[in-house]
């Protein structure tokens, strides 16, 4: 990977590692690479973002960019990452970009490129587009006519995006009641007009009030607890929670506990095959998936397949045996019928139909998946060169297959580093919760030493 572009786009904190002109810088090079994989003149690139006080600025610091190295812009405003993937299709648009930094604080902010199909944008364009930037390699900017103009996007738009939504599922969520929060983010654009399309559904919606600094802040998918309590004190069905750019979903069930990534496999995955639409009796998950997952799989007689972290490295698995659901246990979930990245709305409508075909409460459904405890710890890391250290540290490397010998069949263990933060991640997982926490705070203590 390169030294801009992580495993979710270009990520930093807003004027101290990512900063106006690098978004122009970039949006110059975009245009002059995607001209050239095209070979358009004008290529036309979809623009949407999150909530945050910082995305205007480096909005627009990217349409100047782009226009400035003559590409035409669509503008979307404030939309779920999901959304500029599909109206990036529906507008036969050869690239989008998303401004966002997903569940990170308001400070963070990112870039993150589709091309026309929906997609991430490959490894090797993203590497055209560094090598323009880091050495200075960008050809003169346009002139006269050739400039690129922008289009501002109507509300038509984003009800394509949500007619594409509702017609994925053929219920009407009759009867049920259910708590969505938006994370001050992106879904608050989207979310209460994509559930007042069932109007036999009553849906209530928190946290869609971003003042640019609330998004994420002790809400959404990175803060449960309250939506948790909220939903026991309301006794509601279910709770719904996005993360800041919507592309995430997670939810708690009606009785306040939390269903992860994992969980909403196992309960789609046993839908989908009780229809005959799981290609290939396969799910796709990553390395932190919960040995829940593992075990339901194997009890089932499925195929789990695990990739690395990332729904990137998701989607790729997915693409090369033609599977149909596959995600992480964050939330990000992929049903590619409908989509060709995590959608955390599109998620939601699938989980809450099948909930409602089932007959049964979301906590009887969750049941087929348990999950055993598992403890997570990061550990900052200064740079990346001393997380690399660290990471082929020998000592390190002893100290967890100690832990793994000690386990044993009873667990599980994962030592990673993030792809979007400064951070060793250190995952234990155990079939009781104490012994899970006790290891995974002595393997962080050995790499705060390291």
């Amino acid at each position: 990977m390169g030294k801009l572009f992580g495993t979710d786009g270009i990520r930093g904190v807003v004027n101290e590692t990512l900063n106006a002109e690098l978004a122009f810088e970039v949006g110059c090079a975009a245009a002059q690479v995607l001209s050239t994989a095209t070979g358009k003149k004008k290529p036309l690139f979809t623009i949407g973002k999150d909530t945050r006080i910082s995305s205007d600025m480096l909005e627009g610091a990217l349409i100047a960019g782009l226009c400035s190295a003559g590409a035409d812009v669509l503008h979307l405003g404030v939309i779920p990452t999901p959304a500029v993937a599909f109206l990036t299709i529906s507008n036969k648009a050869d690239a989008g970009i998303v401004i966002s930094a997903s569940h990170n604080p308001f400070e963070h902010n990112g870039i993150k490129i589709f091309n026309s199909q929906g997609f991430k944008l490959s490894d090797a364009l993203e590497n055209e587009i560094e090598d323009i930037v880091l050495f200075n390699k960008k050809s003169s900017l346009c002139t006269g006519a050739d400039i690129g103009k922008v289009t501002y996007a109507d509300q038509q738009e984003a009800d394509d995006y949500i007619d594409h939504l509702v017609e994925t599922i053929d219920s009407d969520l009759a009867g049920m009641r259910i708590l969505v929060d938006c994370a001050n983010g992106a879904a608050s654009a989207t979310a209460a007009r994509l559930f007042d399309r069932f109007p036999k559904l009553h849906a209530d919606i928190i946290n869609a009030d971003p003042d640019g600094v609330n998004i994420n802040r002790d809400c959404g998918s990175t803060h449960i607890d309250h939506l948790s309590a909220m939903v026991t004190a309301g006794k509601y069905d279910m709770g719904i929670a996005f993360d800041g750019d919507a592309d995430r979903c997670l939810a708690v069930d009606d009785a306040g506990v939390l269903l992860d990534g994992d969980q909403v496999l196992a309960i789609c995955g046993a839908d989908l095959r009780s229809r005959g639409e799981l290609a290939g009796e396969t799910i796709v998950a990553t390395v932190m998936s919960n040995l829940a997952l593992r075990i339901y799989a194997k009890e089932r007689g499925l195929t789990l397949l695990c990739t690395d972290v990332g729904d990137r490295n998701v989607l790729e698995e997915m693409e090369r045996g033609g599977f149909v659901l596959g995600g992480e246990q964050s939330g990000h979930t992929i049903f590619r019928r409908y989509a060709t990245t995590g959608d955390g709305e599109l998620t939601a409508l699938q989980l809450l139909a099948v909930i409602h075909k089932s007959g049964k409460r979301a906590s009887e459904l969750a049941a087929m998946c348990q999950r055993c405890p598992q403890v997570l710890v990061n550990v900052p890391v200064a740079t990346k060169e001393k997380k690399a250290q660290i990471m082929d540290s020998q000592a390190l490397l002893n100290a967890v297959a100690q832990v793994e010998a000690e386990l044993a069949d009873t667990g599980r263990v994962l030592v990673r580093p993030s792809g979007t933060e400064a951070l060793i991640r250190v995952m234990v997982e155990a079939r009781e919760e104490h012994i899970a926490q006790s290891k995974a705070e002595e393997l962080a203590d050995l790499i705060k030493n390291l």
